[in-house]
């Protein structure tokens, strides 16, 4: 069950204008599995909004614009979402967007103060291009390291996450934390099972691990329905069609995302090319009147 440190952050909103929802990230967020929950609450949520959630998370990608010597076995830089930020934006014209980095921008080495400041400098000048074309923008704290496959970078994104909550309060940054929430959910199942893991690979959570980052997320815009629960099944069953409308947005995600990045191009190698934009648009399209007719029933 959900414990009262967990909700102890200042909430947001989406502005009832709000119609393009945009989530940034990288291999997490394209992955995709707390967008699609957080969309799927949403829409069950709040049946009339007319919104469009849009992931353009890419694998590997970071803010800061660094990249390890070696990574991906030498095949490939990292990519940079300033490469392709600017045509995002162009593209997509956002009026909110959820962004997650952190993760990869460590580089996976011990906490070093240049890395931490191209780390800064990489979110700042997200945030600024995203008020310079009048979108809200939403930043969230990394996922939590696993500290049992690395102590040493299990820090330096408990440093990043703190860093980047501080902003609330000296540049008024509107930033969900996801990262100590996280954290303290891991510790406190270890407690009594040692082995327990959010990630087996110490990076990309499984779906607990969406979930949890999903709850925060829809924590921190104000959302209370159902989120003292751990199981997202619990969550979705207790609307009707609950799960049927998760399914149906899972499917809209996956054809939206890789149909965009394949539009609006990167950096990337070995990603799904995905549709023609133009198809990709007609399928969308058809699966949103499925989960309106779901919803508004």
């Amino acid at each position: 069950m959900l414990t009262t440190n967990l909700i102890a952050q200042e909430t947001y909103d989406i502005p009832p204008s709000a119609k393009k929802i945009l989530f940034l990230g990288n291999s997490i967020t394209y992955a995709g599995q707390y967008v699609d929950y957080v969309e799927a609450y949403l829409r069950l949520s709040h049946p009339d909004r007319d919104w469009d959630f849009i992931n353009v998370g890419l694998p590997s990608e970071t803010v800061s614009g660094l990249s390890e010597e070696g990574h991906a076995g030498g095949k490939f830089p990292r990519p940079d979402l300033h490469e392709r930020l600017d045509r995002i934006l162009d593209e997509i014209k956002p009026d909110l967007i959820f962004s997650n980095y952190g993760m990869n921008d460590g580089i996976y080495l011990p906490f070093d103060e240049e890395r931490f400041e191209a780390y800064k400098q990489g979110q700042r000048k997200l945030h600024q291009k995203a008020l310079a074309i009048g979108a809200k923008i939403i930043h969230s704290t990394p996922p939590v390291y696993d500290e049992n496959k690395g102590a040493a970078y299990a820090n330096v994104l408990d440093i990043y996450s703190s860093w980047l909550v501080s902003q609330r309060y000296t540049e008024k940054w509107e930033v969900i934390d996801l990262h100590w929430p996280m954290r303290k959910y891991q510790e406190d199942k270890r407690q009594n099972d040692p082995s327990f893991e959010l990630a087996k690979d110490g990076v990309h959570p499984a779906d607990l691990g969406h979930w949890l980052m999903a709850r925060s997320v829809l924590l921190g815009i104000g959302e209370v329905k159902n989120l003292t629960e751990d199981n997202p099944q619990v969550v979705f069953s207790s609307w009707n069609q609950g799960l049927e409308v998760l399914a149906l947005v899972k499917e809209r995600q996956s054809i939206t995302k890789d149909a965009l990045l394949n539009l609006i191009g990167h950096k990337r190698p070995g990603m799904k090319k995905g549709l023609p934009w133009e198809e990709a648009s007609i399928k969308r399209a058809a699966i949103l009147d499925k989960i309106n007719a779901l919803i508004r029933k």
